[in-house]
Order: C-alpha cells, then sequence, then structure tokens
C-alpha cells in the first residue's frame, strides 16, 4: 500500500470541466478562422475595431487588457494583411490610430457570423434558459474576480 494520500480525481474539479469545455470550443473556432486566414487574437482586434470606427493603439490595449507591444504586433499583422490601416491623429502628430480598411469591414461581420456559428455547435444542446444560467454565472465570476483582459488565446 503507498504512503500517498488519496487524491480526488481530476474530473473532481470545476475547472476542469470549465477548461475541457472551453478548449474544446475555442480550438473549434480558432479553426473556422483559420480557414478566413485569421488568428482568433487578430479577431478580437478586428471586432473591437469595428465599433470603435478608429481608436489609438494605446486605448485599444486597455479595452482589451493588452499591452502595447501585443496590440503593435497585431496591428502590424493585420496592416499586412490589408485589414487595417494606420494614420496619424489629426489631434496630435505623434500619436497614430488604427481603423478597418474597406476589406477589414467586410470581413468581420462574416467572422462574427462563425463565431455565431461556433456557438450555435456547441451550446445549442442546451436550452435557453440553461444558456442564460451559465453565461450568468460566468459574468459573475468574471465580476468577482474583477477579470477585464479579453481572452485572445
Amino acid at each position: 500500500m503507498s504512503d500517498r494520500p488519496p487524491l480526488p480525481p481530476l474530473t473532481a474539479h470545476l475547472g476542469y470541466w470549465l477548461r475541457h469545455v472551453s478548449n474544446h470550443v475555442s480550438h473549434g473556432f480558432a479553426r473556422k478562422l483559420e480557414g478566413r486566414g485569421v488568428t482568433v487574437a487578430e479577431w478580437v482586434f478586428l471586432r473591437t475595431l469595428y465599433d470603435a470606427d478608429s481608436i489609438g493603439p494605446s486605448r485599444l490595449a486597455e479595452r482589451l487588457g493588452m499591452t502595447r507591444g501585443a496590440i503593435s504586433k497585431l496591428a502590424v499583422r493585420l496592416i499586412d494583411k490589408k485589414l487595417v490601416a494606420r494614420a496619424e491623429s489629426e489631434e496630435d502628430e505623434r500619436a497614430h490610430l488604427l481603423s478597418l480598411t474597406d476589406a477589414g469591414l467586410a470581413l468581420v461581420p462574416a467572422l462574427a457570423a462563425l463565431a455565431d456559428a461556433n456557438d450555435a455547435e456547441w451550446f445549442s444542446a442546451l436550452s435557453a434558459e440553461d444558456r442564460a444560467t451559465i453565461e450568468r454565472l460566468m459574468r459573475q465570476l468574471v465580476g468577482t474576480h474583477g477579470l477585464s483582459a479579453t481572452p485572445v488565446n
């Protein structure tokens, strides 16, 4: 007999189940986005710009809970893909603003449809009431723990 104390199985932890589902939901969405040449982090960046029209990198970093360096790297990738444009700020010549190009503006609704389809694929097995309960509980945990960074991985 072992001297080791008995431990509960991994599956006894709610975090295990949350991570298990989250990994599969996220991976499925990442694969769908990959088919459109975009990463999850790029999608979050594009989706945020869609609502902002144009925004400075620092403000975008604040909104997403990311570092300015991470935002700069994403911006360069999306500028190279011709989905984002960078322009000098009219108010401050030292600053610049990021905005979606016409191609970016056209792509975001298509990517949003992929997000909707991914949610439907994974959560349609639940009743509307169960979905609302899960969302309410997740929002409660986010608020309780002061989580502010947008999940991108």
